[in-house]
């Protein structure tokens, strides 16, 4: 059962002129997995997105930490959904920022030969950013890993973002409330829904205007309006949006 809160605000929401619905994907459509490659959303979350952007004057959006093209292939969505990847810098357009090539290439070099110390440690270069991913790795590993990085990053002209067990370095600069006002901007819609599971998401929930709603999945505190449990009740969330939207 959704809370009593988040109903309410699903209503009014739902009769908003032009309504746009975003979400991550990581933790929030798709539940939290060792292997990230292994990532996929819920059926009843995806099912729920598809019904949603079918309905007159609304859009839908995913935004997310991973590469476009990686979260092209994991989500499954169709050219319907925007797809946003890399915290918000890459759109189907392209990116939003030049990318340094050269600090880029430096970033995974350093971040390989710190991670080759400490077992369960990985590397995710995408095409703006690399990543240090901690989840497999023991706590004090991990820890000691991160420390590493944190170090290393002081050297970097780049942007450090923390999220669960991972610590991404960005060589261009933007994030995911940037990419909330743009798609806003974009759709010229009245009012968004977001939801989010991580420290990312933060950015976004604290670019929503009255009349939005943010919804933060898990513990944490959060700028986030409302909370749910778990990817399970995200579902939930749109497939009642989706009927409140299309009523």
């Amino acid at each position: 059962m959704l809370p009593a809160d988040l109903i309410a605000a699903l209503d009014t929401v739902a009769a908003t002129p032009r309504l746009l619905v975003t979400s991550d994907f990581d933790g929030t459509l798709s539940p939290i997995v060792n292997n990230p490659a292994d990532a996929r959303a819920l059926p009843a979350g995806s099912a729920a997105l598809l019904k949603l952007v079918a309905l007159p004057d609304t859009s839908v959006a995913l935004v997310s930490g991973r590469a476009l093209e990686v979260l092209r292939e994991l989500s499954g969505m169709p050219s319907s959904v925007h797809l946003v990847g890399s915290h918000g810098a890459e759109f189907d357009t392209g990116f939003t920022q030049a990318v340094d090539g050269v600090l880029l290439a430096q970033i995974v070099d350093s971040l390989t030969e710190i991670a080759s110390r400490y077992p369960g440690v990985a590397v995710e270069t995408k095409p703006a950013s690399v990543a240090l991913h901690v989840r497999n790795a023991s706590a004090d590993d991990g820890e000691a890993a991160l420390a590493a990085a944190r170090t290393a990053g002081t050297q970097w002209a780049a942007e450090t973002t923390e999220g669960k067990a991972v610590l991404e370095f960005a060589v261009i600069t933007t994030n995911k409330g940037s990419a909330i006002d743009a798609l806003r901007e974009r759709d010229d819609a009245t009012a968004v829904v977001y939801l989010g599971d991580d420290v990312t998401d933060e950015k976004a929930f604290a670019r929503l205007r009255e009349g939005d709603v943010g919804v933060k999945v898990g513990a944490g505190p959060s700028a986030a309006q409302y909370r749910v449990d778990s990817p399970e009740d995200v579902a939930e969330a749109l497939a009642y949006l989706a009927v409140r939207r299309a009523g």
